[in-house]
């Protein structure tokens, strides 16, 4: 299971950190993985990070202002946002995939959070 959350309403500009916990069968993800979904939009990849922490992916659009990161002790993976844009608001979903790399593939990976809500006001 996933469980994420941190999400909440923000300035422009302004910052914020998810955090997904991971629970079950953690002995099978290898990579974690943000995604996010606005209202009428296709889901989209916003995050990867490798098993080992040594690997990440980051589209264009929040390269520079997003990095995720991990806690291997606490299988917890987190997202940490800043300089925040209207234009990121969505759900944000955190997503655990048995592939090794990062992926941005969604169909890779097989297990998803509940989401949490991003809201960034102009």
């Amino acid at each position: 299971q996933l469980q994420a959350f941190g999400g909440g309403l923000v300035q422009a500009g302004g910052s914020l950190r998810l955090s997904c916990a991971a629970s079950g069968h953690t002995y099978s993800i290898y990579a974690l993985g943000w995604f996010r979904q606005a209202p009428g939009k296709e889901r989209e990849f916003v995050a990867a990070i490798s098993r080992s922490g040594a690997a990440t992916n980051y589209p264009d659009s929040v390269k520079g202002r997003f990095i995720i990161s991990k806690d291997s002790a606490k299988n917890t993976v987190y997202l940490q946002m800043t300089t925040l844009k209207p234009e990121d608001s969505a759900v944000y979903y955190c997503a655990a995939s048995s592939v090794a790399v990062p992926s941005s593939r969604w169909s890779q990976y097989n297990y998803w959070g509940q989401g949490t809500q991003v809201t960034v006001s102009s």
